[in-house]
């Protein structure tokens, strides 16, 4: 059996306008660094990822200031007017068969920890896997006036996570052959709608996406505790 070869794709060509910041969100900074900076290292510095494709907006003035811009593994691509075109635009420049994890840009919580568990699955398993972890609230489902109309059960219910696993001949297909693009909301979708598998890999539950300004205290708080310890 050949060896796997595993890449990572970041799109980041978003403009993330509900923080209510004045630049992209994945450029505000946490604890000296940006978060996409936070959100990159952990695959830059897995010995078995061999190549991470980052798709920047056209307009983008940012990224090419960054340390890390200047990584032997990294490499940037335009990104599209959507996420989907992002990442496509990223795995059309890499090979059919690698394996490629897509990552969001604003999730700079990532642990080494959960990268290892989607490499260790596409080791013996050829069927695609996300990171998720379980709903834990009481979900409710309202009307468009936001009036409760039921309670939803939560059993086998999950809050996606990323990265997300696939082969990239796979997703590429999967994407391309989907006519209602708008309704991709990830990865994982694409392959959904396309007849795929996924296999969901239960993921930290801080691996948090920024979305909104109260999630950068959240962020900046778990980083502290991931630095912290590995300084012990």
């Amino acid at each position: 059996m050949t060896k796997p070869s595993f890449s990572v794709v970041i799109p980041a060509a978003g403009i993330g306008k509900r923080v209510g910041a004045d630049i992209p969100k994945q450029y505000l900074s946490i604890l000296g660094k940006t978060i996409i900076e936070h959100s990159l290292q952990p695959f830059l510095d897995h010995a078995e990822i061999q190549r991470v494709i980052v798709s920047i907006a056209k307009n983008d003035q940012w990224f090419k200031y960054l340390a890390i811009s200047k990584h032997p593994k990294l490499q940037i691509v335009e990104g599209g007017k959507e996420r989907v075109d992002s990442v496509l635009s990223a795995l059309q420049q890499l090979h059919a068969d690698d394996i490629v994890l897509v990552h969001d840009a604003a999730r700079p919580c990532i642990q080494k920890s959960d990268i290892d568990k989607l490499i260790t699955h596409a080791k013996s398993n050829s069927c695609g896997a996300m990171l998720a972890y379980r709903v834990r609230d009481t979900m409710k489902r309202s009307d468009h006036n936001k009036q409760v109309k039921s309670t939803v059960d939560r059993e086998n219910l999950w809050h996606a996570l990323t990265p997300q696993l696939f082969n990239n001949q796979a997703l590429i297909h999967a994407i391309t052959t989907i006519q209602d693009q708008h309704l991709i909301t990830d990865e994982a979708s694409a392959i959904e709608m396309s007849g795929g598998d996924v296999v969901i890999i239960e993921g930290r539950s801080d691996n948090l996406k920024v979305t909104q300004s109260e999630d950068l205290l959240l962020a900046e708080f778990y980083l502290s505790n991931f630095y912290s310890k590995e300084k012990k």
